[in-house]
């Protein structure tokens, strides 16, 4: 496998680590992930112009002006795990799906909870919108940035009306 580049970005919900290399983008990480991406010798601090690339669409995202991403993606995950990933991004932008509808789309209606643990699991949350998958009841569930930051980013994009006054995301 060739060198997998990463560095830090500033964003509206906190600092994302995001990792790319030629294969294509590999992560984005929120400041404390439920299930961080294993990193090995391979990983190194640095520049790459995938990098960039991702750090300028995910400006645009919360800048609302990108609804789609554009960028080569590379999630390391089993077939099944990629499969639900990949399903995310059929999900519209400003809209949710539960995970029994997830499940649905992989053809694995019976697998609801194989599917929403592949969903925990999704390395590139925001690009591979996870946080659009919400419970049967409308519910916020689980995700590895926090509810708060779920809430938000699906408030961005419409699917939830605004709270008023916004969340302070990194109150102590």
């Amino acid at each position: 496998m060739s060198t997998i580049h990463y560095h830090r970005i500033d964003s509206p919900v906190g600092p994302l680590t995001i990792a790319a290399s030629d294969a294509g983008l590999h992560a984005i990480e929120f400041p404390s992930n439920r299930h961080p991406v294993r990193r090995d010798r391979d990983w190194r601090e640095g520049d790459h112009p995938l990098l960039r690339r991702a750090q300028a669409q995910l400006d645009e995202y919360f800048a609302g002006e990108r609804r789609t991403f554009d960028l080569p993606l590379a999630p390391q995950g089993t077939p099944f795990q990629r499969e639900v990933w990949f399903a995310l991004a059929a999900i519209p932008y400003g809209e949710t799906a539960s995970y029994a509808q997830l499940a649905a789309r992989v053809d694995r209606p019976s697998a609801t909870r194989a599917v929403g643990a592949a969903n925990g699991r999704n390395p590139l949350p925001i690009v591979l919108p996870c946080h659009r998958v919400i419970g049967a009841d409308g519910s916020l569930t689980g995700f590895g940035g926090g509810l708060p930051t779920k809430r938000f980013l699906l408030e961005l994009e419409g699917a939830l009306p605004r709270e008023t006054p916004a969340p302070d995301l990194f109150a102590t």
